[in-house]
């Protein structure tokens, strides 16, 4: 290089070549510690947030920034048993997940989105708990006993608790969302209880209150029977469900209500009673049918023969049936023209026979009879004068017998009495003849 070229100088004026500094060193410490600056730190039990990188059949890869990709099994993906990860998570989807085990002995992160969404539900649960609030959810589950509703974690709800009433099929509420109150929540035990009866009533209070305001006691409804249970039967009007009392259900003695009604059994009631302060309907199922007590008065008068079954003794005599649920007492003094100890020396129950009503109390329901009184004779009652026809009655009603009489019977009884009048003809021997004549 010559003296006197310009270019024979370097950029900075001398002769000695010194190396352009192209960046500043600004790391600290050492590149070991600056990779684990970069990595997110993990402790058992954290929350974490990461993106799925992978869906397989048993498990679910999650990049949370760790310096190993995190490990969701299956059996922690949801509060459902038995489903299928695909169906849960997608690849790219931004999950959160709780640390499990920071290294297991397979060396792998392995992280619980179900326990993630516990931790998170049982703060919204405790706080909806506090406020009385609703939960809702769908119905993934039928249990012994109930339904488990996915509310963020496991929730179970009663069959008693499912409806108003108890529901006997609940198959048809899976996949359903239901809401319900919160009636029992313990943490520790991971153990929620729901009511969706409770909601109901919440909810429905209002109609009910309408709905009793414009019951008026007297009036007639139809309904339909709900339940039958042993002292009665409720009955759905449409709005809320009545009682018919056991006592309400017939004029005649009932000994279990399923003999009279049946559930699903549309029937027309009379309301008896309403209580607006414990919402409770009384109805009757008698006041709406015809009462055989006034039935019998109005169609039958004292004097009149009726045809009876004995249905039971008694010391002081025996109850005769002598219409739909209408019995009378023949006291044992009515029993026999002479005297007799015991009912039993006249009649046996399960025995059909004649009796004479001697008095009718329609307002304490009684009717006396009378046997002895019936063997006098007497007017028969209407009715037995249609069965029998009315050629076996006189004019005024008593009993005659019939008029028409079968011939060949006619010529027996004629055949018989000739041989009793004549028994040597007959070659039967006086003696033979007295006996026959005494039978």
């Amino acid at each position: 290089m010559s003296d006197d070229a310009p270019n024979d100088q370097l950029p900075n004026g001398t002769d000695e070549y010194v190396p352009r500094q192209i960046i500043d060193n600004d790391l600290e410490g050492s590149l070991d510690d600056a990779y684990a600056a970069s990595m997110v730190m993990v402790d058992d039990g954290q929350l974490v947030n990461g993106t799925v990188v992978r869906v397989d059949r048993d498990e679910v890869l999650v990049d949370i920034g760790y310096k190993s990709e995190g490990v969701i099994p299956s059996r922690e993906l949801s509060i459902r048993n038995d489903v299928d990860p695909g169906e849960i998570v997608s690849i790219g989807d931004e999950v959160e997940a709780l640390v499990l085990q920071k290294e297991d002995k397979e060396g792998r992160l392995l992280l619980s989105k179900k326990r993630a969404q516990y931790e998170r539900a049982w703060g919204q649960i405790e706080s909806i708990k506090e406020g009385d609030g609703v939960v809702s959810g769908p119905v993934i589950e039928v249990v012994k006993g109930g339904l488990i509703l996915d509310i963020g974690l496991r929730g179970f709800l009663p069959a008693s608790l499912v409806e108003l009433r108890r529901v006997r099929d609940l198959q048809p509420y899976i996949g359903r969302s239901l809401e319900a109150k919160i009636i029992e929540l313990d943490k520790n035990r991971n153990n929620v209880v729901l009511s969706r009866r409770a909601y109901l009533e919440e909810t429905q209070k209002e109609q009910r209150e309408d709905f009793l305001a414009n019951l008026t006691p007297g009036e007639v409804r139809s309904g339909t029977v709900s339940s039958v249970v042993n002292f009665g039967a409720f009955v759905d009007l449409g709005g809320m469900d009545g009682l018919i009392h056991v006592s309400e259900l017939s004029w005649k003695h009932v000994d279990h209500p399923g003999s009279v009604v049946a559930v699903g059994d549309e029937v027309t009631v009379q309301v008896l009673e309403v209580d607006l302060s414990r919402e409770r309907i009384s109805l009757s199922l008698k006041a709406t049918q015809q009462d055989p007590w006034q039935e019998f008065a109005s169609t039958h008068r004292v004097g009149e023969l009726v045809y009876g079954r004995v249905t039971k003794l008694v010391p002081f005599g025996a109850f005769v049936q002598v219409g739909d649920g209408i019995e009378g007492l023949v006291h044992i003094s009515e029993m026999s023209a002479h005297h007799i100890d015991l009912p039993e020396q006249v009649v046996t129950p399960g025995e059909e026979l004649w009796v004479k009503i001697i008095d009718i109390d329609l307002q304490r329901r009684r009717i006396s009879l009378s046997i002895k009184q019936a063997a006098e004779g007497g007017v028969v009652a209407q009715e037995y004068q249609e069965h029998f026809g009315e050629h076996a009655f006189d004019d005024e009603g008593n009993y005659i017998g019939p008029t028409d009489v079968d011939p060949a019977t006619e010529a027996a009884w004629a055949e018989y009495y000739e041989e009793l009048e004549n028994p040597a003809e007959a070659g039967e021997a006086p003696a033979e003849a007295a006996a026959a004549d005494e039978a």
